[in-house]
């Protein structure tokens, strides 16, 4: 699922086309707003908000998408765009200026909300990791009174908004931290450097373009899908297992060695690297 650094590059991608522009075409092929007009109105700004966007235009509407794990949004001039694209089944919605236009792809999420209500589609998230309005403070004590695994604390949207599982694994890993520890039990102290490693990790994905925490473009993650290869900083095998309660189980990548032992539910064989067979 695209991360927080994904959706800030995405926000900012649609801004520069499309704010102040006239729609001259809103096409949302959702259920509930096929028949919505939108077109006339301009774009006021695009904005991101964890792993959401916030499509705002004159006029007091948003519209709001979440990419789940397959969406996205393209952007290309308009004259561009192949007729036979646009009669793809994948296509969710398609907005266009004279000059561009946005198509988003398989989202997992379309409405359109009153401006003045975003917080009925948003209001339920924790402090932004990327966002202007970003509150260590409050990330922090939202985690110290979790009572989820640390891991999932992580992952929780609602306690902090952004990170998913390259994140998450990475920044415990390089804190030396277990991701199946009770985020309860991490002093306050470790938390908020747990914070600001996750946050610097994601604002450099933000402007290089991609995940790139070790440095090497070849290899740029230390323990997320490396399952089955070795550890860069003990040489034993990083591992990945299933955090979280069902149906919400999400997969931590994770070095034994490095971060206190085996998780609750990995069951120690051993394991081929993500993707063989």
């Amino acid at each position: 699922m695209p991360e927080g650094d994904v959706l800030l590059r995405t926000a900012r991608r649609l801004h520069h086309a499309l704010v102040d522009e006239p729609l001259v075409v809103a096409d949302l092929r959702w259920s509930g707003l096929s028949e919505l007009d939108l077109t006339g109105r301009r774009t006021t700004e695009v904005i991101s908000r964890g792993k959401h966007l916030l499509h705002r235009l004159e006029g007091g509407a948003t519209i709001h998408s979440h990419l789940r794990m397959e969406g996205h949004w393209w952007v290309e001039r308009r004259d561009q765009v192949r007729p036979g694209v646009l009669r793809s089944p994948d296509l969710r919605a398609a907005l266009a200026t004279t000059e561009w236009a946005a198509l988003g792809w398989q989202l997992g999420m379309l409405d359109v909300v009153d401006t003045a209500q975003e917080s009925t589609v948003v209001g339920h998230l924790g402090p932004d990791l990327l966002g202007p309005d970003w509150q260590e403070s409050v990330a922090v004590d939202n985690l110290h009174r979790s009572a989820q695994s640390l891991g999932a604390a992580l992952l929780d949207q609602r306690n902090l908004a952004g990170l998913g599982t390259i994140y998450a694994s990475e920044s415990l890993f390089v804190q030396r931290l277990s991701p199946w520890q009770p985020a309860s039990a991490v002093s306050e102290d470790a938390l908020q450097l747990l914070v600001r490693r996750a946050q610097r990790l994601l604002k450099h994905g933000a402007e290089v373009g991609r995940p790139s925490i070790t440095g090497d473009p070849r290899e740029p993650t230390y323990v997320h899908a490396r399952s089955g290869r070795p550890c860069r900083r003990c040489g034993g095998p990083v591992r990945v297992s299933a955090i979280g309660t069902a149906p919400r189980e999400r997969p931590m990548f994770y070095c034994p060695q490095c971060q206190g032992g085996l998780g609750p539910d990995d069951d120690g064989r051993p394991q081929r690297p993500l993707g063989a067979r």
